[in-house]
């Protein structure tokens, strides 16, 4: 079905090729992930599929892509449309209509499908994919998960025999993205649909996947199947990082395999639960008396007849780092941006310093609240990667080159003469952190801060959440993520219709849920949340041990 032959991309003004010499064959009815490190070139792969690379997105073109019989260096992105679908890492940046169901509509009108067929695939679609009560819904005032499955939807309904998509689950909870993930390996099984995913949250995909494709970073690609890939693979989900940690062979793909292997391991970290040893689980207190760093109360948020927030209380201590999660819709960012001061509110009160942020002007604002919205790419307006980096630090009075810096700790290796534009999604958010993240405000929110970002970016930027609580800052992060919860928050608050619902440690707010568990607590239960926690207690078994 899809077949690079000696393919080689390389853009102007770039180092090294985006991929080198690449020989790939993916036949049809295959679920194909694609993976690596943010920047190692996953978007250039799927653009090249239908023809982006190089119509749209320039670039030299080496070798020979063929879709169906297609060569793309033939047939632009136009002449493919039946053929391929593809959907993007910002969802609203696609969308050419003003509500739900004239978008999924709308491709079928430009290949003259007949109205009674299109009425049909409409209401199939809006069922697939659980959004039919959206269908009457403006596109913009649908949460950023909302806005990813109608995308989704938008290609379904044109019956495309590849479907390409590019970080599809970025913005779902974990619910809604075995829906969306349930729904595609539907499209695989039953129809014989390709699908093509890159995707940075490997563990929600790699149990569905018949094929792997590794891009390390230097161009190359490295395709096979995926337990057998993954054995070397720089990037991993945490239940096969906790196979590599035990042991197991061949390593698990799933939470089902690894439980079935994990009774010796669990009977190992009772015996470490046991003897009281540190865990090293995240958000521990700071050794400092517990203060205030914004306080809310009564706060509710209206848009027209619909209440996104209602009636929250909510106070945050210095020092600390709280995750806020729940499904799509349940209010997540609306009361972020009612917390910050910019976005609506209309009633309840909120005070950073005795300060209410929302009747202070904006530059003032920011500096008691920052927040990164999910999107990021919004906030950037310079020309190059270093001249944003230089107007963080001379707005937030930091030392040159104190923002670049820290960019190079989240994705290191970003050319600063690039235009921000042309990033990839999950390079232009490490910007959006770096800028953010160096103004260092008393209280700091991130609204899905991880899109994009692969593991050891994640990781990293882990550790500077936990420097910025060190220093006295508090976090606040918005997110469906909840590998990066368990690894990054101490406190977890829950939301539901507007309301928080649960609010607690991270362990006991997270580690039993059957929707917010992370993989590694499936697998051991709580009070088990990552991988480092395991290798911790095992580390300190191991040397008990020694002679």
């Amino acid at each position: 079905m899809i077949r690079f032959e000696d393919v080689s991309v390389t853009y102007r003004g770039a180092a090294r090729p985006a991929l080198r010499d690449v020989d790939l064959v993916l036949p049809e009815g295959e679920l194909v992930l694609v993976v690596g490190r943010t920047g190692a070139g996953k978007s250039t792969l799927l653009r090249a599929i239908n023809g982006l690379v190089p119509h749209f997105t320039g670039g030299h073109l080496e070798g020979r892509v063929t879709v169906n019989g297609l060569d793309t260096r033939d047939h632009p992105p136009r002449d493919l449309a039946h053929v391929v679908g593809m959907v993007g890492q910002d969802p609203l940046a696609g969308f050419v209509t003003d509500t739900v169901e004239e978008e999924l509509a709308y491709g079928m009108e430009q290949l003259a499908v007949p109205p009674q067929v299109m009425r049909k695939r409409v209401e199939e679609t809006l069922d697939l994919l659980g959004i039919a009560e959206l269908r009457s819904r403006p596109l913009r005032t649908l949460s950023g998960g909302q806005q990813q499955r109608v995308a989704i939807g938008s290609v379904l309904t044109m019956g495309p025999r590849v479907l390409v998509l590019d970080e599809p689950t970025s913005a779902l909870d974990p619910t809604a993205a075995e829906d969306a993930l349930a729904a595609i390996t539907r499209l695989v099984h039953d129809l014989g649909v390709t699908v093509v995913v890159a995707e940075h949250r490997m563990e929600r995909v790699v149990q569905y996947a018949d094929r792997l494709v590794l891009l390390p970073g230097d161009g190359i690609v490295v395709s096979g199947d995926p337990a057998t890939v993954l054995a070397h693979s720089p990037v991993a989900p945490p239940v096969v990082e906790l196979g590599r940690e035990a042991g197991w062979s061949p390593l698990p793909l799933s939470v089902r395999d690894a439980r079935r292997r994990a009774t010796a391991l669990r009977a190992e970290l009772v015996v470490a639960a046991g003897g009281g040893r540190d865990t090293g689980a995240p958000g521990a207190p700071v050794s400092r008396p517990p203060a205030t760093a914004l306080t809310a109360s009564k706060v509710v948020v209206r848009y027209g007849d619909v209440v996104a927030v209602r009636g929250v209380d909510l106070t945050l201590q210095h020092g600390s780092v709280t995750a806020l999660m729940g499904r799509n819709g349940s209010g997540k960012s609306s009361l972020l941006w009612a917390l910050q001061g910019a976005g609506a509110r209309q009633s309840g009160s909120v005070t950073v310093q005795g300060k209410d942020p929302g009747k202070l002007p904006a530059r003032a604002a920011r500096a008691l609240v920052g927040l990164v919205p999910q999107s990021a790419s919004d906030l950037l307006y310079l020309e190059t990667v270093d001249a944003e980096c230089a107007a963080a630090d001379l707005e937030s009075g930091s030392p040159t080159g104190a923002c670049r810096a820290l960019l190079d700790r989240i994705a290191p290796g970003i050319d600063g003469d690039r235009h921000p534009r042309d990033l990839s999604e999950g390079q232009r958010l490490s910007l959006v952190l770096a800028v953010q993240l160096i103004a260092a405000p008393e209280v700091l929110m991130l609204d899905e801060p991880t899109r994009g970002l692969d593991y050891r970016a994640k990781e990293e930027l882990a550790r500077i959440v936990a420097e910025l609580a060190e220093a006295g800052k508090a976090v606040v992060i918005a997110t469906h993520d909840v590998e990066f919860v368990a690894g990054a928050a101490g406190r977890v608050a829950v939301m539901a219709e507007g309301e928080i619902v649960a609010d607690g440690d991270a362990a006991a707010v997270i580690g039993a849920s059957p929707m917010f568990a992370p993989q590694v607590a499936k697998v051991l239960g709580a009070p088990w949340l990552t991988v480092a926690q395991v290798r911790a207690a095992r580390d300190g078994i191991l040397q008990e041990s020694r002679p």
